[in-house]
């Protein structure tokens, strides 16, 4: 009878939490993000990008690869010789730089976006597993990720890419298993930390599936870190994929991206600036909105600094 008491209380508490949580949850998000002026500037930044990379044709006046060597090498407009028909100048083939940075979003914004989700589902899925299971499966997959991070990062995704050629998938998948290391330490060690706790051993004592424990009580509780952690991800990746571009084991060469742009730029530097300058303004704004992001994220969602 207790047992079936405890379990209809904690029923209970559940569903009240359920319907309460949202709403006081998402206003006080939203009252936090309102008095943080550099979190709202960086979520609008942020917001920017993703819109610029999902309407790309319909922002962009010209097509990624639309080229007339007749207008090759024209400076930006404000500069003489420039031209209003091309804002920011072209490059030496003719190619519209600005409409090439409209496009170049998409593959950055989708790196970062799908290459964190990846790397967040693989990491937290075998921490989680290793922090609550413990054991065997604890020291095989602790030892793996030991392993992985003992390797210089860079080192492991150019030899990645190497191997596996250039493809915008093969991006996504190098960064998603070789950032997941990371959330499998953090999502480890927060298991280790709320197994303990006292509605998870009340859940444990009324018989919940280890399932339902992991699902139900234990995962929602270290949404913020791992939240947290992922944007500053998503920063670094958008930095490693214009670095991996650089090197020539990213996407395609015809695929636009800021990287190619900025290994294209870096053989004319001395006469053509304004080929690379507009691709890295791009990658430093967007990843300067992410890093706000992430900086609000960790104030609102860590009780230690409130």
């Amino acid at each position: 009878m207790a047992r079936q008491n405890t379990a209809n209380l904690i029923t209970t508490l559940s569903t009240d939490q359920r319907r309460e949580f949202p709403t006081r949850r998402t206003g006080r998000l939203v009252h936090l993000l309102t008095r943080d002026y550099s979190g709202l500037a960086g979520l609008a930044i942020v917001l920017l990008f993703v819109v610029i990379a999902i309407f790309a044709e319909q922002i962009a006046p010209y097509g990624a690869t639309d080229g007339d060597l007749m207008d090759a090498r024209i400076p930006p407009a404000w500069e003489l010789g420039g031209s209003w028909a091309h804002p920011v100048g072209t490059d030496q083939l003719g190619q519209d730089v600005f409409s090439r940075v409209i496009y170049g979003t998409r593959v950055s914004v989708t790196v970062a976006f799908f290459g964190v989700l990846l790397a967040m589902s693989i990491g937290t899925t075998a921490g989680s597993l290793a922090g609550y299971l413990g054991g065997v499966v604890d020291v095989l997959l602790t030892s793996s990720v030991n392993v992985m991070l003992s390797v210089p990062y860079l080192v492991i995704v150019i030899v990645t890419a190497a191997v596996f050629g250039r493809s915008l998938i093969n991006v996504i998948l190098i960064f998603g298993f070789t950032t997941s290391p990371v959330f499998a330490r953090l999502a480890r060690g927060q298991v280790l930390r709320l197994r303990n706790e006292e509605y998870v051993q009340s859940a444990q004592g009324i018989g919940a599936s280890q399932l339902r424990i992991l699902l139900i009580h234990i995962l929602p509780n270290m949404i913020g870190p791992l939240i947290t952690i992922a944007t500053y991800e998503m920063s670094a990746m958008i930095f490693y994929e214009s670095g991996l571009s650089f090197l020539g084991l990213s996407v395609p060469p015809e695929v636009p991206s800021w990287g190619n742009m900025l290994a294209l730029g870096r053989r004319f530097l001395n006469i053509l600036p304004w080929i690379a300058v507009y691709p890295g303004l791009a990658i430093a704004l967007l990843s300067l909105g992410v890093n706000l992001v992430g900086d609000w994220l960790r104030d609102i969602l860590d009780p230690r600094l409130r």
